[in-house]
């Protein structure tokens, strides 16, 4: 059954009364009767639920909707009683002897009694739902949208976009206004309204000028910006060091002007609401008369008339695409080819493009929804065009951009809907990382295992139909999948709307608001408390609470304010994101009382003050998910006993806790270090045969060894498809290489300080690895010849330590055919090792040499103008003294500046001088 916003707790709810209801619980014959009685009941109000769920609100009268928010509300409730139940009596997954203490406890008839008293009124609350739905036929309600249906699909990929229309003429335009040769500070507003690709282009100048400046930053604001976080925010970007002194927004500004007083600097301040924030960040972008260049993006003509000083030369007015952009773009979405325009559905197609105006949003969210239709019908595509309003190229409102987004959640599958709108947890212009949501999604029930399919394989599944769907928008790609996005504002609004609509998220911006009732007509399930929007309060972790908070489901708190939600009161909450950032010497946080929040499934804490974690949390059964940034942090020792534990994530250094074998769910284990872990902790790993993801570290303390028992339990770890080891690893007795069942689906192998003679031959047949780390002593032609041949692999960082003199390497035509990024770093001379011929390495964008300064032979390898795709050459020199690293520096810029210059591609150049690398 797919779970949708408007039937809430349904499918779970069902899930449960079906276990009551069976042969297991066949003693308690108070909760199995009705149970059996509430199952069929809910059963029959499930059609109906899903019916009205694909109607339009307008096609929906009073009563039915007020039909449908009673039974969701109810289902909700009923759940939580159930869940009392169970907790009560042990928790079905909690003890062993749950039936045996169960029918102890009914011998009482004071037991018996109260139990059967309470299903008894969940009885009466369905029937008087049922009687309900007959009496105002309900299910006679009937939508005109008859060809929306869930999508069965489970294993949608995510393909870019073939390339951006309508783009390039305003990012030369920009280009040539911001490279040019005056040296004073210049600032260029890009205006226009919202959905017209004004950030897209700003990124795009971004990316393509950055490399001209001394330092760069790209930051995005809300509409309520806080702008002690939005500096410390452009800090980070510049790589500045944090201060110890108070933060206050003056020492921010002072800070950050001084550090920009002598550089060349790009900053771009995307998405800015009004005059005031401006007056405040831009007291830290001086003049300095070093050709420093500010871009600002705004939806306000008044804002960017006041940024750029009213100088009409510097505000670039973004305009909607033309009639020819408008289609390539459309086609692009929805056929991947910009030549391929429905001549069959030309008409129509005209039509609806007519009516999105040439915003590329509007343009894009549309065609999206045509492309994800099973089958391309001409009355699928005529419902679509009926369904638009007035042209926004005649009318570009909010509202008539509101509706057009609204179209793609219409006809978005049931399954897909709750995810959509969980979203709405997120602040604006956040960055969300895909893991995070579909540990979310599975943790609140939202995802169906369909088929017994992995379920956070069909989580991902999810993920990727919404950006197929252009709901969310794709944000940073690693190891070859995508693992972030963003919400556009605009979709968020809409998002927001239908939460308030459907009871599905509340948001607060102030910690008193959650004291007050606010006339709500239901319980709150979900809340996102932000606390960096203007006008957070502290509040008083110990203050009273609004009864309707007691049903709270998920709980994500941001922001700096020092206010702690009274988490011990929310006894039903599944999900809690809870993140604290910024002042770390300000009074530590006490999460204490997390422990006692039995339902918990899913935790993420980050702060960086010291926070206390309960002494104890074998009492959070279900917990699934626990992932910790926390500084100074002391991890409960019982967390080997969480039964349903699948990722652990804490900060690096963490030490493994006693008893890891125990931890048989774990998929995910990332961030402990083994410097202090016993030889039987480290072999008690390869009992952990459902590990997907391993990440540990090894301090510079501790034991010497280990390598041994951790090369032994990697190899009973067949499922495992990431393996990221850091530290001093010496592998003398190359157990590592000689593994004999090694896994076989590894995607990403990184040994950063882990030390083995020669390049494993099995890893030379692992058909899926992405990225590739390695530490040798040396290696063979013949060896990297057979790493050449991996069809996957597109990111390899080998450190040699020992080349033998008049030893080179040829790389050939065909090897490394999907190469992207090659690091070679050795004490000897790279630059002599390697030599590349006519179609080698094909696709081959970055590369970067790490060699000694006295062992160089002052040349370039040999070939690189065989290297087409390449974009960007790195030179770092180790200097093993002080003596002149600079001159080697110049001769280096001279041999490759030479180089590059005639390349076919014109590579970029840098060069660095640093101290003797740690291997040698």
């Amino acid at each position: 059954m797919a779970v949708s916003a408007t039937m809430g707790a349904m499918k779970p709810l069902l899930g449960k009364l079906a276990t009551l209801a069976g042969d297991e619980y066949s003693k308690l014959r108070a909760v199995g009767k009705q149970a059996s009685f509430l199952e069929k009941e809910l059963s029959a109000m499930n059609a109906a639920l899903e019916k009205m769920e694909l109607m339009d609100e307008d096609e929906l009268n009073t009563v039915a909707k007020d039909w449908r928010d009673h039974v969701r509300e109810m289902a909700y409730d009923m759940e939580n009683c159930i869940d009392d139940f169970m907790r009560q009596f042990g928790g079905r997954h909690a003890k062993a002897g749950f039936i045996k203490k169960a029918v102890q406890c009914l011998k009482t008839l004071r037991e018996r009694h109260r139990i059967a008293d309470r299903m008894e009124e969940l009885k009466v609350l369905a029937l008087e739902a049922n009687e309900r739905r007959i009496r105002y036929k309900i299910d006679q309600c009937n939508s005109s949208s008859s060809f929306v249906a869930i999508d069965p699909r489970m294993s949608a990929i995510y393909v870019q976009a073939a390339g951006l229309v309508g783009i390039d003429g305003p990012r030369e335009e920009l280009v040539n206004l911001l490279i040019d040769t005056e040296k004073k500070l210049k600032v260029v507003s890009i205006v226009g309204f919202g959905g017209l690709g004004k950030t897209t282009l700003a990124k795009q100048v971004y990316d393509e000028i950055r490399r001209c400046f001394d330092c760069a930053a790209f930051v995005s604001l809300s509409q309520r910006p806080n702008m002690t976080h939005i500096l410390n925010r452009i800090q980070s970007k510049l790589g500045m060091r944090s201060s110890s002194r108070a933060r206050e927004l003056q020492d921010l500004i002072e800070d950050l002007a001084k550090h920009l007083t002598h550089k060349r600097y790009l900053i771009v301040v995307d998405d800015l609401w009004d005059q005031s924030a401006w007056n405040t960040i831009s007291r830290a972008f001086l003049e300095n008369g070093n050709g420093s260049r500010v871009i600002v993006t705004t939806r306000v003509e008044n804002v960017a008339c006041g940024v750029s000083c009213n100088r009409p030369e510097s505000i670039y007015r973004m305009k909607p695409l033309g009639n020819q952009d408008s289609k390539r773009l459309f086609c692009n979405r929805i056929y991947g080819s910009e030549d391929e325009y429905p001549s069959r559905f030309e008409d129509i197609s005209d039509e609806i493009l007519k009516k999105c105006g040439g915003l590329p949003l509007a343009i894009i969210t549309i065609a999206s929804l045509l492309a994800c239709r099973p089958e391309r019908l001409r009355d699928e595509w005529e419902t679509i065009r009926n369904c638009l309003g007035t042209p926004l190229a005649i009318n570009p409102t909010m509202a008539g951009m509101k509706s057009i987004l609204n179209l793609s959640y219409k006809h978005l599958p049931l399954h897909l809907r709750p995810c959509f709108l969980h979203l709405g947890m997120y602040p604006e212009d956040r960055e969300i990382e895909r893991d995070d949501l579909i540990r979310q999604w599975v943790a609140e029930g939202f995802v169906s295992n369909l088929h017994g399919q992995d379920i956070e394989v069909a989580a991902k599944s999810y993920f990727n139909e919404l950006i197929n769907r252009s709901l969310i928008q794709p944000e940073r790609t690693e190891f070859g999948e995508l693992l972030s996005c963003r919400v556009h504002d605009m979709m968020l609004d809409l998002i927001l709307s239908k939460c308030a609509e459907y009871n599905f998220i509340r948001p607060e911006c102030n910690s008193e608001e959650l004291a007050r009732e606010h006339g709500w007509n239901y319980k709150v399930r979900r809340i996102s408390l932000n606390l960096s929007g203007g006008g957070a309060a502290d509040g008083s972790p110990s203050g009273s609470i609004a009864s309707s908070l007691s049903q709270l489901r998920s709980l994500a708190r941001f922001g700096e304010s020092k206010y702690i939600p009274p988490i011990l009161h929310f006894k039903y909450l599944r999900v809690f994101l809870f993140e604290i950032l910024g002042d770390m010497y300000q009074s530590s946080i006490d999460l204490r009382a997390i422990g006692q929040l039995f339902q918990l499934r899913y935790l993420k804490v980050s702060a960086d003050q010291h926070t206390t974690l309960p002494t104890k949390m074998q009492g959070l059964v279900h917990l699934e998910t626990l992932e910790l940034h926390i500084k100074w942090l002391q991890i409960p020792s019982d967390i080997v006993h969480l039964p349903r534990l699948c990722h652990l994530i804490v900060p690096k250094g963490t030490e493994l806790p006693k008893g890891i074998r125990n931890m048989k769910s774990l998929r995910t284990l990332d961030g402990f270090d083994l410097g202090w872990s016993s030889t039987e902790d480290i072999k008690g790993l390869g009992e952990l045969t459902n590990l997907r993801c391993l990440k540990l570290s090894k301090d510079y303390r501790g034991t010497t060894g280990g390598a041994d028992d951790l090369a032994s339990s990697i190899g009973m770890l067949h499922d495992l498809r990431y393996i990221c080891i850091h530290g001093q690893f010496y592998d003398g007795n190359d157990r590592l290489a000689s593994l004999s069942d090694p896994p076989r689906h590894i995607k990403v192998f990184e040994m950063d300080g882990w030390m083995i003679s020669r390049i494993p031959e099995w890893i030379c047949g692992l058909q899926y690895l992405y990225s590739l780390k390695l530490v040798v002593k040396k290696t063979s032609t013949d060896e990297l010849h057979a790493l050449g041949e991996l069809p996957s692999l597109t990111h390899l960082s080998l450190t040699v330590v020992s080349i033998p003199r008049d030893t080179a390497v040829i790389f050939s035509a065909g090897l490394f055919p999907v190469l992207e990024d090659f690091k070679c770093i050795s004490n000897c001379d790279v630059t002599a090792y390697l030599s590349f011929e006519a179609g080698a390495m094909p696709k081959l964008q970055s590369l970067e040499l790490q060699f000694n300064q006295r062992r160089w032979g002052g040349a370039a390898p040999l070939g690189l103008d065989h290297l087409l795709s390449l974009e960007h050459i790195t030179v770092r020199i180790t200097a093993n003294s002080k003596r002149f690293p600079q001159q080697v520096r110049r001769e280096a810029n001279s041999v490759f500046e030479n180089c590059t210059q005639p390349h076919p591609s014109s590579p970029s150049f840098t060069s660095h001088v640093h101290g003797s690398f740690p291997f040698f």
